[in-house]
């Protein structure tokens, strides 16, 4: 089978959709980008503007602004029938499942062998594809970019049961080769690799942050360039993705997973809150100008806008506090990441409190999800690595820690460890870094 893609329709304009159409033009694609109608002459409004708002965004979405005119528009009314010239097609539509499901649109116009795919972040491919013709099921897989969709290098690809396996190589090689993607195969499971360890470790620091009485800027210093995160920290981040996106995945995983173990326990924790406060006022963070952080109008003696924090007891809003926790000391006179962190979790204040139990509680999510969402640990590592920017997956930094004592952080909290990590302990075998 050879497989040469020139034309791309990509079917929605959000900022997901018009990011992947600028990085498809960067690598030469011809693109499409079709959104609802409008009244009036200019039908392809919502396409056109979400076009120039993405071009005039910062970070830029494309290498060359020339490469805009590699981008049409269009809408789903007048110019669905185009699907006919393209030799793919990706829906980046509202995260619905029934609105997805007007997948059955592009088959009676798209041509036999026209590869679909879909940038779902969590609805399985397995119902997207139902009722599809058997070409059509042939061609269609996931493939789950990461925002913004030219500098985050992750990229899913997802097939489901009846997905030909040479299209399953094709998007696996041309991912990495074309669009320059650190590409993981995953399995069709709520919210595949990145996103379910995700929903695991953010909910978990949301949970940690209110048992020890934390504050933003202390959580935020925990979870930085301290441990070998980004230096936005966990509630900094939340604020860039939206606290109504994240609210989505830990939703969507909590509806389709209920055997999960952390699923399980966090029914009996009621939403933290200062995210149901957050979310109630629709303060989503960055989009909105508020959320655990609010920019005011002050300057400081710089010149640049001072930045308030909110206060998780008094849900008031107040200038950003150093944080007060001693072994934060420890990641600057430390260089060495795997000594760092065993001395960060061996304090004896609250940020080791917060670190040994994180730690211990990843170590026993990630195991427990082999071979649910992926048959080795690799991927995982991969999935976090590329999608959430850590400089290390929950593997590689179970193994820098040491296997035993990796271990020993999630037994003493009395999680879950699957069989094959006591099988692995018996053999007298570790994680490898590669």
């Amino acid at each position: 089978m050879s497989i040469r893609i020139k034309k791309v329709a990509v079917l929605g304009s959000g900022v997901m959709g018009s990011g992947i159409a600028c990085h498809l033009a960067n690598v030469g694609m011809d693109v499409i980008m079709m959104d609802l109608p409008t009244e009036g002459a200019k039908r392809n409004l919502v396409a056109d503007t979400a076009l120039q708002t993405a071009i005039k965004s910062k970070p830029a979405p494309l290498y060359k602004a020339a490469f805009a005119k590699r981008i049409q528009t269009g809408n789903f009314d007048d110019h669905l029938k185009q699907i006919a010239d393209c030799d793919w097609v990706i829906e980046v539509i509202v995260e619905r499942a029934d609105i997805k499901k007007h997948l059955r649109k592009i088959e009676a116009v798209r041509k036999p062998g026209t590869l679909i795919t879909s940038n779902t972040s969590g609805i399985p491919l397995h119902v997207l594809a139902e009722g599809r013709s058997e070409d059509f099921k042939k061609h269609f897989c996931g493939t789950h970019f990461f925002n913004p969709a030219r500098y985050m290098s992750l990229l899913e690809i997802i097939p489901q049961s009846e997905t030909d396996q040479k299209i399953i190589d094709f998007f696996m090689h041309f991912g990495d080769i074309v669009l320059g993607k650190k590409t993981v195969l995953c399995k069709d499971t709520p919210a595949f690799i990145a996103n379910r360890i995700g929903f695991f470790s953010g909910n978990k620091v949301l949970e940690l942050t209110d048992d020890l009485g934390l504050t933003v800027t202390e959580v935020d210093k925990l979870t930085g360039d301290a441990i070998g995160w980004p230096s936005t920290g966990s509630f900094r981040l939340l604020d860039l993705v939206g606290l109504d996106t994240s609210a989505k995945v830990t939703q969507g995983v909590i509806a389709s997973s209920p055997e999960d173990e952390y699923v399980i326990k966090m029914k009996d924790r009621p939403v933290p809150k200062h995210m149901q406060f957050l979310l109630d006022n629709k303060f989503l963070g960055n989009k909105s100008g508020q959320g655990y952080y609010k920019k005011t109008n002050e300057k400081d003696e710089s010149g640049k806008s001072i930045i308030h924090a909110l206060d998780l007891q008094t849900l008031e809003y107040g200038p950003t506090q150093k944080p007060g926790i001693p072994s934060l000391a420890i990641a600057k006179k430390i260089e060495i990441m795997s000594k760092r962190l065993k001395e960060m979790i061996e304090a004896s204040d609250k940020g080791g409190q917060f670190l040994s139990a994180f730690f211990g509680g990843l170590f026993s999510y990630a195991s427990n999800r082999i071979p649910e969402i992926s048959d080795n640990i690799y991927s995982i590592d991969d999935a976090m690595k590329a999608g959430y920017a850590w400089s290390y997956g929950p593997f590689e930094y179970w193994d820098m820690l040491g296997f035993e004592y990796g271990l020993s952080l999630a037994e003493s909290q009395g999680l879950p460890i699957p069989n094959w990590i006591y099988d692995k302990k018996e053999s007298g075998k570790v994680f490898l870094l590669r």
